[in-house]
C-alpha cells in the first residue's frame, strides 16, 4: 500500500536526512514511472524529461511540507508532437504521479478537443467549457489539437471565449487542476505566439519526436504479442518492415495509431487464412492459430491501405 508523501516526510523528520529514493518507492511513483517505461517503446528523451519534472516537483513538495520556500512554478504543460507518439499515455502517468505527490486529488485525465469546449452560438461556449473544467477537477484537462481553439480569421468564432475561460482558470485556480495543451509542435508554437497569456503560464514543455523505423517495428511487435497474444516469425518481421518503411512516408501517418489500424487489418486476414485452412484440411495446429505468417499478407489490396493511411499507393508484398 502506498504511503502519502506527507506521512513519509513526517516519519523521517526526526532523522538528519531524508531518503529520496524511499520517497519514490513508498509513494508508488517509481512503479508508475517504471510502468510508463515498459508500456512505451522508445521515447527516451520524453521519459527522461518526465522523470526530471517529477523530481523537481517531488523536491518542491518536500520543501513545502517542511515549511521551506518553494519554486511555486506553474504545473500546466504543453505536449508537442505528431499524432500517435504517446502524448496521452504519458499524460496519464503524469496525472498519477501528481496525485501521489498531493498536487491532484484524483489523478484522472479528461480528454477534450475544440468541439468539447467551443459552442456554435452566443452563450453556448462558456457552459460547455465550464462543464469540462468541472469534469477535470482533481486531475488533468488534456486539450488535444489545442491550436484549433484559435481561429483569428473568423471574427464570429467563439474559440477566443473558451481561451479566455481557460486563462482565468490557469491564473486563479492553481490547486487540483492542471491543463495540458497538446498538438503538433509548429501549430502549438503558433498558438502560444498568438496567445502569450497562456504561453506565459505553461511551466513545462515536453516534445515528442516521431518514432524511427526500429521503434515502429518494436511497437508493432508489442501490439501483436502483448495486446493480442500473437506470435510472429522472422520472415513476418521483414514483411512488417517492408510496409512500415512505406507507411511512415505518408502525411497521414500517425505513428502508433496507424500501426494499430494496420495490425487490426492483419489480424483479420490471419483469421481468414485460418478459416480457409480449416475448410481445406478440417483441422489446424495451435501454432498456426496464434502465429502471424507471411501468407497472411497476401490478402492486402490497395483499397485496404486507403482505410489505413488514406492512399492506395503502397507497394504490396509479392512473396
Amino acid at each position: 500500500m502506498c504511503k502519502t508523501l506527507k506521512d513519509l516526510v513526517i516519519s523521517q523528520s526526526q532523522s538528519d536526512s531524508l531518503d529520496i529514493k524511499d520517497c519514490y518507492i513508498q509513494t508508488g511513483i517509481e512503479d508508475i514511472l517504471l510502468e510508463m517505461d515498459q508500456q512505451l517503446v522508445g521515447l527516451e528523451d520524453v521519459k527522461a524529461r518526465v522523470r526530471e519534472i517529477c523530481s523537481v516537483l517531488l523536491f518542491d513538495r518536500i520543501r513545502e511540507l517542511q515549511e521551506l520556500s518553494t519554486l511555486n512554478s506553474s504545473l500546466h504543460m504543453s505536449f508537442t508532437g505528431a499524432s500517435g507518439t504517446g502524448k496521452t499515455s504519458v499524460a496519464e502517468s503524469v496525472a498519477l504521479v501528481l496525485r501521489n505527490l498531493g498536487y491532484l486529488s484524483k489523478g484522472h485525465i479528461t480528454n477534450v478537443t475544440r468541439e468539447d469546449l467551443v459552442g456554435q452560438y452566443v452563450g453556448h461556449t462558456a457552459p460547455k467549457t465550464r462543464e469540462k473544467l468541472q469534469e477535470a477537477h482533481g486531475g488533468i484537462l488534456f486539450i488535444d489539437e489545442a491550436h484549433h481553439l484559435y481561429k483569428p480569421d473568423n471574427e464570429r468564432d467563439y474559440g477566443s471565449e473558451a481561451i479566455e475561460l481557460l486563462l482565468q482558470v490557469m491564473e486563479n485556480q492553481r490547486d487540483d487542476l492542471i491543463l495540458i495543451f497538446a498538438g503538433g509542435k509548429s501549430k502549438i508554437d503558433g498558438f502560444f505566439n498568438s496567445n502569450p497569456g497562456i504561453s506565459s503560464r505553461i511551466g513545462n514543455h515536453v516534445d515528442f519526436k516521431n518514432y524511427e523505423s526500429d521503434d515502429l517495428i518494436e511497437i508493432t511487435k508489442f501490439l501483436l504479442l502483448n495486446d493480442n497474444r500473437f506470435k510472429y516469425t522472422p520472415d513476418t518481421v521483414d514483411i512488417l518492415m517492408h510496409y512500415i518503411d512505406q507507411l511512415k512516408t505518408f502525411p497521414a501517418f500517425a505513428n502508433a495509431r496507424t500501426l494499430k489500424v494496420f495490425v487490426n487489418q492483419l489480424l483479420a486476414f490471419q483469421a481468414i487464412r485460418v478459416e480457409e485452412t480449416l475448410m481445406n484440411t478440417g483441422s489446424i495446429d495451435y501454432d498456426s492459430l496464434v502465429t502471424i505468417k507471411p501468407e497472411d499478407f497476401k490478402y492486402f489490396t490497395g483499397d485496404d491501405f486507403i482505410n489505413i493511411i488514406g492512399s492506395e499507393e503502397v507497394e504490396l508484398y509479392k512473396g
